[in-house]
């Protein structure tokens, strides 16, 4: 058997989620850290989230020995669902990351009648043929997140996960250091290090700080406070209701299909309520308190909360509305991807004359590690190489910085991009041959039907338009049987560019009909040749180029003779 180590990013590096890689030993034994998903960009019309390419983990499917979670976000575990419908592995996490993740699964058709979940802590030891993998306690939004630390015979692969170091959190959410001290007697071979806030040369503020800013701002406002936190931020979401209880606010959970989240810190003693009655339970309860007696809670998605308010404040949400004087305040960061709608969101609660702020930008917050942290946890670990990953390339690239700064040599750390393998044969940890690892992305039911050219067309409609082009003819007699009829979609005013349309018409029937008139007559290329004409006509009249669907229909397609058998 070769002996050898493979570290496959199938996602995770030079994006922001989607976390997941395949940590292969001995080429027997695949280890996955994270099946996590992540929020379509901007440009990515219509798609409802993106995992990772399972093409070379369907092509390996026997080494597979597991899934080790991190923690219960989304960008650990969001990919599950579609994962456990085509792997049956086990999935090894902490109690409340797999509570998140069983209730995920159960939700997807494909994978309901997966149950082989196991919980773990962070001194639990599983040993396999090829590793014995263990954990170790780490600090993040989130109760019970974890490193995760693979050891062969030729040393140790660590992964972080999200983490930062902050003393002043509460206990289940502290860092194990004794932990993490042991693991660097372990001969490190390769620390994959959290990067997603590696630009932040300061030192984030403690999280003890987020209570007292909650309080302050909850006995200044005189009037209702507008709550958005994703729904994974469970310590921030701990923070809000212990404020509120401290100020005698109660709160509405606007959102309730998003309750789940909750009600399962809930359950498994994650989250904690304060003696006295904390919940608003009905909207019409929330109507008859005053003001400043009211929280309104928004729990949720990246998306969720934002479309929620964009609703309250056009006042088309008939039951909450953004009133004046109310406060809108972001409990946990926008994703960057979503900061264009974001910023149209803002605009549109000022216009409702409510106000916006936000705790992260306020305090100067992060739930990932600083540069500080990262250069703390590379000499906690002291590892042979670096790779950075949990991030887009800026970031990882000043993870690098930082690591240089500590003194860790620059030729051994690795930036690679999603599919590169990084190979350990026992000398020295290089890039080899890359593996497929597409973006697959997930819209209503479909999953990976959508590719390039699908959201190429949806953003060319978004842009430019549909032109149509609808033309009637006798191929027989080589003739139009019903003029060209266009119509368009996004491009143009119909009634206002009468001119430019007829134009369009004129040149589709004398393309058509050229077509006709050739002996070589080729259904392709007739619809081509429209295609390339009309695109060229309308780039030059109008400087656009929209999605061009050419109709051409004919009659007389059957030249069959009947007899007339009936007789007079």
């Amino acid at each position: 058997m070769k002996k050898n180590i493979k570290i496959i990013p199938l996602g995770g590096v030079r994006e922001e989620g989607k976390d997941l890689f395949a940590v292969e030993v001995n080429e027997s034994s695949i280890f996955i850290l994270d099946c996590g998903s992540k929020f379509p960009l901007d440009d990515m019309l219509g798609i409802d989230y993106v995992i990772p390419d399972f093409s070379y983990l369907r092509d390996n499917k026997e080494k597979i020995v597991g899934v080790f979670l991190t923690s219960g976000h989304l960008d650990s575990i969001g990919s599950l669902p579609y994962f456990l419908s085509e792997f049956n592995v086990p999935v090894f996490g902490t109690e409340l990351s797999i509570k998140i993740a069983e209730k995920l699964v159960k939700k997807n058709r494909q994978s309901k009648k997966f149950d082989d979940f196991h919980i773990i802590n962070d001194k639990s030891e599983i040993t396999f043929d090829d590793g014995t993998v263990s954990f170790f306690g780490v600090t993040h939004s989130i109760p019970d997140a974890v490193g995760i630390v693979i050891s062969t015979e030729q040393g140790s692969v660590v992964y972080t996960g999200d983490f930062k170091f902050d003393q002043t959190v509460p206990e289940q959410y502290r860092t194990n250091y004794a932990s993490i001290s042991e693991v660097s007697n372990k001969n490190v071979l390769a620390l994959l290090c959290d990067a997603r806030n590696a630009e932040d040369n300061s030192k984030a503020a403690d999280e003890k700080k987020v209570e007292e800013f909650l309080i302050d701002n909850f006995d200044y406002q005189n009037k209702r406070v507008i709550i958005t936190c994703l729904s994974g931020h469970i310590l921030r979401l701990q923070e809000i209701i212990d404020a509120a209880a401290k100020t005698g606010r109660v709160i509405y959970v606007a959102n309730e299909k998003s309750k789940f989240m909750i009600d399962t810190a809930l359950e498994n003693g994650k989250l904690k309520l304060p003696d006295q009655e904390i919940f608003v339970p009905s909207i019409e309860k929330l109507d008859k308190l005053k003001p400043d007696q009211t929280i309104i809670l928004h729990v949720g998605q990246p998306g969720e909360a934002m479309l929620s308010l964009q609703k309250m404040a056009s006042q088309r949400n008939k039951k909450l509305r953004i009133e004046p004087g109310d406060l809108v305040l972001l409990a946990t960061s926008p994703l960057r991807a979503m900061d264009n709608a974001w910023a149209k969101t803002r605009d549109m609660v000022y216009k409702a004359d409510g106000t916006v702020a936000s705790i992260d930008e306020e305090l100067d917050l992060s739930s990932d590690a600083s540069r500080s942290d990262i250069q703390m946890m590379i000499s906690l670990i002291n590892p042979k190489f670096l790779i950075p990953v949990q991030g887009e390339y800026r970031q990882l690239a000043a993870e690098r910085e930082a690591a240089i700064d500590a003194g860790f040599p620059s030729d051994h750390i690795i930036i690679p991009a999603k599919g590169d393998v990084i190979q350990f044969d026992g000398d020295d940890m290089f890039l080899s041959q890359a593996v497929s690892a597409s973006d697959t992305m997930i819209d209503g039911i479909g999953v990976g039907d959508i590719g390039n050219i699908v959201l190429r067309d949806r953003n060319v409609l978004s842009q430019d338009g549909v032109f149509i082009a609808v033309v009637t003819i006798d191929r027989k007699k080589k003739e139009i049987v019903e003029g060209s009829k266009v119509t368009s979609r996004g491009f143009v005013y119909d009634q206002s560019n009468r001119a430019l349309l007829k134009e369009a018409s004129d040149l589709v029937e004398t393309t058509v009909q050229n077509n006709l008139d050739n002996k070589d007559f080729d259904w392709s290329h007739l619809k081509q040749d429209v295609r390339e004409k009309l695109s060229s006509f309308l780039y030059k009249k109008t400087d656009r180029r929209p999605v061009i669907l050419p109709v051409i229909m004919e009659v007389n397609q059957h030249h069959r003779r009947f007899k007339n058998n009936n007789k007079n």
